[in-house]
């Protein structure tokens, strides 16, 4: 189980100096002359009808297996990360005190980032399942769980869950979706520039601290307005958080600063760089429309998603790339997102938006598009990158 998912991780890290070639090479070329053509993909060519499907007529094409999570399948999949995590850190924890070699020292850190960090983004995943409460049908369970497998990744997991889900009721709408939404130039943020590439990482953590502008939200505040009534979920969420803290404490007092930072905080932040991409590139592509308010509905909200694949390690993301369906319906656990997915593709082939161009070229093509496009007029009514 762990050597297999392990693997995959392994080959995927392998593979993953091709994509970083080619991201700079699409910096490269977007920076000269920025690309006029569609990625490669399905639906990216056209607009989405005017006439949609309801929420209802999508729903009736899924199998009803699809809205049925099982507490034991899920509890499997977080006891089976959980496990991945713990024997990741043991088995390149002894390897590296009886590693000779500087150099081999070097290899088998960085192939521990690697698994490590796409284990600790399949622990969020998780989590977020928790948040939707599709990961069983009782809640004292998905918070208690969410709570702990959040918290392991110092993520307040009640207050991330509730604006969360503003997110997917509001999603692409720019007037009151939760993050990467186009800025319109009245606000005084819109002469602001973010960090390239969003600081990758460290963007995740300024959003859980600061939100995004010009709707901030301080995630670690429990008496922010988005949390009223929810108080003692937050405050749950915070301890969690100390006991974590607490750990990693204990942890640096038995091995010191150097080791906390490799076995446990660089991993982190490749997590929370996977978490920039993928919200990121899940919510803007070149003709995936941001509605007005005044232009937006539940229906075309949600489909204006993309999905995306993962490569080797998107089964062990739990496929997180499958974002239209997510979107459509939150319940649906994560084990049956593509067989939701296979049947909304079946039934409803005009409607699927999808992106097959590799995940780093994508999101350095995306950005430098957001970068110059993200700030729109006062009276705009839909907004396209192109």
């Amino acid at each position: 189980m762990v050597l297999a998912e392990g693997a995959k991780v392994a080959i995927a890290t392998c593979l993953f100096g091709r994509q970083i070639l080619k991201a700079l090479m699409t910096y490269y070329n977007e920076s000269k002359a920025p690309s006029a053509g569609q990625p490669k993909g399905t639906g990216l060519q056209r607009e989405l009808p005017e006439n949609l499907p309801s929420v209802v007529d999508i729903k009736r094409v899924l199998p009803q297996e699809c809205f049925q999570p099982k507490a034991l399948i899920s509890m499997y999949y977080a006891l089976r990360d959980a496990i991945q995590v713990a024997v990741t850190f043991f088995v390149f924890f002894y390897l590296d005190s009886i590693m000779p070699s500087p150099t081999g020292k070097i290899v088998l850190m960085l192939l521990y980032w690697a698994i490590q960090g796409t284990f600790f983004t399949a622990i969020f995943v998780i989590g977020h399942d928790c948040g939707h409460d599709s990961f069983s049908h009782y809640p004292l369970l998905n918070d208690t769980v969410g709570t702990i497998m959040h918290g392991f990744l110092l993520c307040p997991f009640y207050m991330w869950k509730l604006s969360h889900r503003k997110h997917h009721k509001n999603n692409a709408n720019f007037d009151k979706d939760e993050v990467f939404y186009p800025v319109k130039q009245s606000e005084p943020c819109s002469g602001s520039k973010v960090l390239p590439f969003f600081g990758f990482g460290t963007g995740w953590f300024g959003y859980l601290a600061l939100g995004y502008n010009p709707r901030p939200v301080n995630h670690y505040n429990p008496l922010h307005s988005m949390f009223v009534g929810h108080v003692v979920g937050c405050l749950f969420s915070l301890a969690s958080l100390a006991a974590m803290s607490s750990l990693l404490y204990a942890y640096y007092l038995s091995f010191g600063f150097l080791s906390l930072f490799c076995y446990y905080f660089v991993p982190l932040f490749i997590f929370a760089s996977y978490c920039v991409i993928i919200t990121f590139l899940h919510h803007n592509e070149v003709n995936i429309p941001w509605y007005a308010d005044s232009e937006w509905d539940f229906v075309r909200g949600q489909l204006s998603t993309i999905d995306r694949h993962y490569g080797f390690v998107h089964d062990v993301l739990h496929s997180i790339g499958t974002h239209q369906m997510h979107h459509m319906f939150t319940k649906i656990p994560h084990y049956r997102l593509e067989l939701a997915t296979k049947s909304f593709r079946r039934a409803f082939p005009e409607l699927v938006r999808v992106c097959d161009e590799p995940i780093l070229p994508s999101y350095v093509r995306m950005f430098l598009k957001f970068d110059k496009q993200s700030v729109i007029d006062d009276d705009t009514k839909i907004h396209y990158y192109n």
